[in-house]
């Protein structure tokens, strides 16, 4: 089963600051991921070609890289996850972008049903709480988008029966 996600948003700054977002991935002072809610992003190395790691159960490598426009990780787990997904940004006047999010891959064997009926989920709502964090290192308001309470019901297993912190600005209203 073929599988393209994508996620944007609409980001108040230029692309170059936009851009040192995806350079901060998985180091000491990362601005784009919410690892405050979410499994970190880790890296083996310094964000770069051929650097290995993941966040939670995901593994993946970057594939490519051009520092301050995008950044490609090629999947490596879970077994069954055949492609790629990655941040670019895309460019629309000198003082604001699109920062986007986009996996393309093919579905074989058990990710044929983790991924619709779990993973999916999950990752949606990463992304959209990563484009708010984004939005909140960049200065612009928060796009707040609630999590589904089944989203919340795969967190709280995924997270071992933990709740999300409440101290994140676009997380207030998850209880």
């Amino acid at each position: 089963m073929k599988v393209v996600n994508v996620h944007q948003r609409l980001l108040y700054a230029p692309p170059e600051q936009v851009g040192d977002l995806i350079d901060s991935l998985a180091s000491p002072s990362d601005a784009l991921w919410p690892g405050q809610a979410w499994p970190r992003l880790k890296l083996n190395r310094p964000l770069g070609v051929g650097a290995a790691g993941g966040h939670g159960p995901i593994g993946y490598f970057v594939e490519a890289y051009a520092p301050g426009q995008m950044v490609r990780f090629r999947f490596t787990a879970p077994r069954g996850f055949d492609g790629w997904h990655g941040f670019e940004v895309l460019e629309a006047t000198p003082a604001h972008c699109v920062l986007e999010h986009r996996i393309e891959m093919t579905l074989r064997g058990l990710a044929l049903l983790t991924w619709p009926l779990a993973i999916k989920h999950l990752h949606n709502a990463l992304l959209e709480d990563a484009l708010s964090q984004a939005q909140i290192s960049l200065g612009n308001p928060p796009k707040a988008v609630p999590w589904p309470a089944y989203v919340r019901l795969l967190h709280w297993f995924a997270a071992g029966g933990r709740r999300v912190p409440q101290s994140l600005p676009w997380r207030l209203h998850v209880r």
